[in-house]
């Protein structure tokens, strides 16, 4: 395993998250780790991102959390939010302009799901939470 630092990375504008997106690109996550906290404005999805800046021939994973503040609203499609211990991989995560500052971020998981997330600005906090672990599995698209 390689000794990179943790990332915690700060997106408030489209251009930011273009880099949360890129580190995010391939993580999985149990649909039960998506939570919408309405009452405190968040939306969290805990996951185990595929470290691609690591450089590592095998390749790594490292558990990872993503936070959206200021979220008014969630809407998910193509995703069975009953089926808590399905597995899903995030493919990007990109923001649709509305009324300045808000808009809208969207996750794009395979197999055609999102979560269209509305939210007043921009603020996205995503960070690593644990150790990183080898994994002989790498996504089907590297190299």
């Amino acid at each position: 395993m390689t000794d990179l630092p943790a990332l915690k990375l700060l997106a408030q504008d489209a251009d930011d998250l273009a880099v949360i997106s890129a580190a995010l690109q391939d993580a999985v996550a149990k649909i039960g780790d998506i939570r919408w906290d309405a009452s405190a404005r968040t939306l969290t999805l805990a996951c185990n991102r595929f470290r691609w800046e690591s450089g590592a021939k095998k390749g790594e994973r490292i558990r990872s959390a993503l936070q959206l503040g200021d979220v008014t609203g969630v809407q998910a499609r193509k995703l069975r939010r009953d089926a808590k211990g399905a597995v899903v991989e995030l493919l990007s995560v990109a923001f649709e302009p509305g009324e300045a500052p808000g808009g809208a971020v969207l996750l794009t998981f395979a197999g055609g799901g999102d979560l269209k997330v509305t939210v007043d600005c921009l603020d996205v906090i995503l960070a690593d939470v644990s150790q990183a672990w080898s994994t002989p599995r790498r996504p089907g698209h590297a190299d």
